[in-house]
């Protein structure tokens, strides 16, 4: 994958005392986030999970083509709500506290998402003496039952097994029993929520979200509530092996379209996060020494891992393209690669501090650069930052 020309000039012109850098392409951002848009259909809610990559230019920069934004703390709340205010906001994730849910009930947060009975009881007082005269929309987010095949092409199983995340079937019937017995009056069941995988492709995102919808209708017969929503997640694959094979957003769409035809009353709702915002991201840093070890080639770079978390997490290779680069007239000879691939590694003292193995390099050189792509999602936001005290990167939003 590589780089557009304006993240390339970029990348030139930044001082080596700027680099590592996170470099987005807000054009590029808003010109896929408007492709997304276009092929989900009417009848389906369009929310950005919040948690793949927070950065107020970013949540800015989607507003136009989303409904709404996915929370899943209260941080995220109130730096979402800032960047973007005045926009819909569905509060999830587990383990909430008071405090949490306090603050999103006084900022007036419309949806929560339950992930046990416990996190509904919390909620259900809390509410009543925050917000006493307004009915609270609740999703109950259910583990469902579903096959170990139909997980069989995810990167990431978070439900359909043994998991911290969401109420288990049993505990959903009780949940929906408790909110349609009028316990809680202030409290409105208005559908359920379910995320059971990432890293799916169109046609079993569909298969996963025809099996939720169905699941719902039968949990909202059984307990004689309407059922309104149905948030089916996000989960869609992103390839950082083929990095320009995109997921099929016309397929998932046509798919979406067809469950919402045969569901009349019911609004769809999905939560996209990495497959909006990966592509419009760079982490570019430089090469700081090439050398070779026991018949391999290693080229150390300036950062790492503690900056870009994601090939040590997922154990994958990240994208790059080289970037050639006269740094400045050196007193002494600069390394460089005398074989064809080199592995690109960290700064930390650990040798997982990988970034991509054998890539094609030859004639790579100290000082030359290296743009790391689809670095705009899970990338400086989950990185153990102050891992050796390295300084942090500087970031740049191309295109505003």
């Amino acid at each position: 994958m590589i780089p557009t020309p304006s993240v390339t000039d970029r990348i030139q012109s930044l001082d080596a005392a700027e680099l590592p850098a996170y470099i987005y392409d807000l054009a590029a951002l808003r010109a896929h986030a408007a492709s997304i848009r276009a092929a989900v259909p009417a009848g389906v809610e369009l929310y950005y999970a919040a948690k793949a990559n927070p950065e107020a230019e970013l949540l800015a920069a989607l507003s136009p083509y989303v409904d709404g934004y996915e929370v899943s703390s209260g941080g995220e709340l109130t730096h979402v709500a800032k960047a973007v205010p005045g926009r819909p906001l569905a509060f999830g994730g587990p383990g909430k506290t008071p405090a949490e849910l306090t603050a999103a009930l006084e900022s007036g947060v419309a949806r929560y998402h339950v992930e046990s009975l416990h996190d509904l009881r919390m909620l259900a007082d809390l509410s009543a003496r925050t917000t006493p005269h307004s009915p609270i929309g609740v999703l109950l987010r259910v583990n469902l039952p579903l096959s170990e095949g139909s997980l069989a092409g995810s990167s990431l199983a978070m439900g359909g097994r043994p998991t911290p995340f969401g109420l288990d079937p049993a505990d959903a019937e009780t949940a929906a029993a408790l909110l349609t017995a009028d316990t809680w009056p202030h409290l409105e069941l208005l559908g359920v929520h379910a995320h059971l995988a990432s890293g799916l492709e169109a046609p079993d995102l569909v298969a996963s979200a025809a099996s939720i919808v169905t699941w719902s209708e039968k949990l909202a017969i059984r307990h004689g509530f309407a059922l309104r929503e149905v948030n089916v997640g996000g989960g869609m694959h992103v390839s950082y092996a083929t990095p320009g094979v995109l997921f099929d957003w016309k397929t998932y769409g046509e798919g979406l379209a067809r469950i919402t035809a045969a569901h009349p009353g019911v609004t769809l709702r999905i939560e996209p996060g990495r497959a909006m915002t990966a592509y419009c991201g760079w982490y570019a840093t430089e090469v700081l020494d090439v050398k070779d070890s026991h018949g391999e080639a290693f080229a150390v770079v300036r950062g790492g891992t503690h900056h870009l978390r994601t090939p040590a997490t997922k154990g994958h290779d990240q994208p790059c393209s080289i970037v050639p680069f006269d740094p400045w007239p050196h007193p002494w000879p600069r390394p460089a690669g005398t074989r064809s691939e080199v592995t690109l590694s960290g700064q930390l003292c650990t040798p997982k501090d990988l970034l991509a193995r054998r890539v094609p390099a030859p004639g790579l050189r100290a000082g030359d650069r290296v743009a790391f792509a689809l670095a705009g999602a899970y990338a400086w936001n989950i990185s153990h930052h102050d891992f050796l005290m390295h300084p942090h990167p500087t970031h740049h939003f191309l295109n505003p």
